[in-house]
């Protein structure tokens, strides 16, 4: 059964209208040592202008492996010709000096003898593309494995996070041939860092090549990883079916940082895991746990929306997250999964550095999960709590539940506490110019837990009217450092953590 693979793990796909970008792009990723291409010809205003790109870049770079696609449109690629004009158009690429060359299977299905021919002079990959959904797979890979190819490639959309175990599970078993599989979109981004762990013999990457460059590569599928993502911060390279898996639930979950925080604090203290982005929507959260009990998933992170709906699901919850009423932190100890509260000591820690918080006055501007972790630790602290917020049934709900005072904004005026926690998303990225406090800051000490930007409005307009400021990265970092701990039982590389942070908010831009 096909196990070994002639392939880099790592191939990259490069695709751009325009003939010129395609070749500095190439060469840009040839410069930085990736020897393993995918020159997308359908992506290009005129495709048989891609052979003259791929005979110099073969000339200049030997050794590199060019694959040639030239997807049809009929088959989600952007080439208006047929079949006919298609296989010539492979064939120059192969003369120029293209090492394979991926076909579509509808494809396949209908030049079996010129592909026959072609597969004397090139590897030859067979690929299924759906770019709605991910369907039974075992009649699909029937399908594949009665045309003609050295490999095939299964390539879904991914729209629950099942879809990526099931892909997995696929590529995990034994198969007459090399089998790459993958899901597209956000969602199938956990596929696309964890295939190699499942035998597959190569995985996708885009553009850039290094952390903080744009590049200038159109996407060619949804969800697909950058290249230095994929080496650096994942080490898919690495992986094994040992290698311990963790993650972010969230919706949305793109911007997040926190798998480049936890990757670099996993390579910082030698430990063999990854730490992957799942986008869980809502309604979805049963299907994640799913996933979670079988890949299996050893802990992750939840933010939002999940940190209260995701109760009910576990097997223990710490008392500390139980009076909460919300967790951000799920770890699994003899198959079970418990719950624990990492925002608490996220909020107190800061505000301990610069503030006695038995007896001081504290307003808190929100009623959601942030800010109810805030309420609860802070009054545990001993301090005096109010809440204010833009939904005053909900503020007055949450200061019943945690024994704090309600204040609207009309009730502000005049008023000074020994701090200001502000615990909504007024503010974040890329929402940038919005503030909760347009003009008087009623506290000389003012926390926003917003970390993208670090410097948010409202920390602006405090530090420019003399007042400390305490940014949500030091929070962020706080509660992932506990979450470090309570996975790994290990001390928290907190500068590795902190480093690693502020390199994803500055390549965010």
């Amino acid at each position: 059964m096909a196990r070994r693979s002639e392939f880099p793990k790592i191939c990259v796909a490069l695709g751009c209208p325009q003939p010129e970008k395609l070749e500095r792009l190439a060469r840009e990723a040839c410069e930085n040592g990736e020897q393993f291409l995918e020159i997308r010809m359908d992506m290009l205003e005129e495709p048989p202008r891609a052979v003259e790109v791929i005979r110099r870049l073969r000339e200049r770079y030997p050794d590199a492996l060019l694959v040639a696609t030239c997807r049809r449109q009929q088959n989600g690629g952007r080439f208006r010709g047929g079949i006919e004009q298609q296989l010539q158009l492979l064939e120059a690429a192969v003369e120029a000096g293209a090492r394979a060359v991926d076909v579509e299977i509808e494809t396949a299905g209908q030049a079996r003898e010129p592909l026959l021919d072609l597969q004397k002079r090139a590897k030859l990959m067979v690929s299924y593309h759906n770019f709605q959904s991910t369907p039974a797979l075992d009649p699909i890979l029937r399908r594949l494995e009665k045309a003609p190819g050295d490999l095939y490639k299964l390539v879904t959309t991914a729209r629950k996070p099942s879809d990526n175990l099931r892909l997995l599970e696929l590529c995990a078993r034994p198969h007459s041939r090399p089998l790459v599989g993958l899901a597209m979109g956000e969602a199938g981004v956990p596929s696309r860092v964890l295939s190699l762990s499942r035998h597959c013999p190569f995985t996708f990457a885009s553009a850039p090549f290094r952390p903080g460059t744009s590049g200038t590569s159109y996407p060619t599928a949804p969800g697909q990883v950058p290249c230095w993502a994929m080496r650096r911060q994942y080490r898919v390279e690495r992986h094994t079916m040992d290698t311990r898996i963790y993650g972010v639930i969230a919706n949305p979950v793109g911007h997040s940082i926190s798998p480049a925080v936890h990757n670099r604090a996993f390579q910082a203290r030698r430990i063999d895991a990854t730490y992957l982005p799942f986008l869980v929507a809502p309604n979805h959260l049963r299907d994640f746990l799913k996933l979670a009990a079988e890949l299996p998933v050893d802990g992750f992170s939840v933010t939002i929306p999940h940190k209260q709906k995701v109760l009910r699901y576990l097997n223990a919850v710490e008392p500390a997250a139980r009076r909460i009423g919300a967790v951000n932190t799920v770890y699994r100890r003899h198959g079970r999964l418990h719950g624990a509260n990492t925002d608490a000591a996220g909020v107190t820690r800061p505000l301990e550095k610069r503030l006695k918080l038995k007896g001081a006055e504290i307003l808190i501007v929100g009623n959601g999960g942030a800010a109810r972790s805030a309420a609860f630790a802070l009054i545990d602290k001993g301090a005096r709590v109010w809440l204010t917020g833009r939904n005053p049934d909900r503020v007055r709900a949450l200061a019943r539940a945690c024994g704090a005072a309600a204040v609207d904004q009309a009730g502000l005026a005049g008023r000074r506490f020994d701090a200001l926690v502000h615990a909504t998303s007024l503010g974040m990225h890329p929402r940038v110019d919005q503030s909760y406090f347009r003009d008087h800051i009623p506290a000389d000490l003012v926390f926003d837990m917003v970390y993208n930007p670090c410097e948010t409005l409202l920390l602006q307009n405090a530090r420019a009217a003399g007042k400390a400021v305490i940014s949500g990265l030091e929070m962020f970092l706080e509660q992932a450092a506990g979450q470090f701990e309570i996975w790994t039982g290990r001390p928290a590389p907190r500068l590795a953590m902190e480093t690693a942070a502020r390199e994803a908010l500055a390549a965010e831009g």
